[in-house]
């Protein structure tokens, strides 16, 4: 399955991004995890130690290998392959800890849906391309906010989750993504409450998005403040957050595998 994880800025999707690669990891999948978020964190969050996370090169930087598998040149007019080969580039160019692979993209040159750049015409090919098996999970930290869902990045997953705080701010986010992801054709859209404090928070989450699954709730908790100031992801410290997180990754799979009825 693909999952894009996505949200408000500072709302925790990358604590659930990281922590669900973690968790589907130990259960035995094969995960990828890929960083969209140009404030790239999801190496921390997985607990991959920041000496190797240094070697990485961000896939969007790559502009030779872009070059080579497109066919562009980089002048005015260039004519480039819009289908490129991209089968190869998880296994050459991840990161693996702990049975995570990680990819980090990066950011690109320019946004929105007329960006025609080699750079971009690889990522989202590869965003395509990736057909995954029963014991095989995709997961996808995207930027914060609504930008991304013009990359052409986020239409191909099998489900979106978007993480939401308490608040107007982050409740307004989560309806533009959701206004968009159904325009994308994103047929499962999910919610996870973050930073809930209280039974009144996850109430008033629901009530401010009707309509739309509520996958779990992440509580507010020192726990992940203390991993994050430690440099450990929070799955290392075990506890309420990783079980919580647990419950929301063990709905939505039951969820995704629940059979259709016509």
């Amino acid at each position: 399955m693909k999952i894009a994880v996505t949200g408000k800025g500072g709302v925790g999707k990358t604590t659930v991004s990281g922590t669900l690669a973690r968790i589907f990891a130990a259960d035995g999948y094969r995960v990828l995890a890929i960083d969209c978020d140009p404030d790239a964190n999801l190496a921390s969050a997985i607990g991959i130690p920041e000496e190797q996370y240094r070697s990485v090169i961000p896939f969007s930087k790559m502009k030779k290998l872009a070059e080579e598998r497109t066919g562009a040149s980089g002048g005015y007019g260039t004519f480039f392959i819009l289908n490129p080969k991209v089968d190869d580039l998880p296994e050459k160019y991840c990161i693996n800890y702990k049975g995570v692979k990680l990819l980090v993209m990066g950011t690109v040159d320019q946004g929105g849906s007329g960006c025609v750049c080699p750079e971009h015409t690889l990522i989202k090919r590869l965003m395509h391309h990736l057909l995954v098996q029963k014991d095989e999970v995709v997961i996808m930290d995207m930027e914060a906010g609504i930008e991304h869902l013009g990359r052409g990045t986020a239409d191909a997953v099998d489900a979106m989750i978007v993480v939401v705080e308490p608040g107007q701010r982050s409740i307004q986010t989560a309806r533009q993504i959701c206004a968009l992801a159904k325009d994308l054709g994103v047929k499962n859209l999910y919610v996870v409450g973050s930073k809930v404090r209280s039974e009144s928070d996850m109430q008033f989450i629901k009530d401010s998005l009707p309509g739309l699954p509520i996958l779990g709730k992440v509580s507010l908790n020192e726990q992940i403040i203390k991993a994050d100031m430690q440099g450990i992801a929070p799955y290392d410290l075990g506890g309420q957050v990783v079980q919580e997180i647990r419950a929301i990754k063990d709905r939505l799979v039951n969820l995704l595998n629940k059979p259709v009825h016509l």
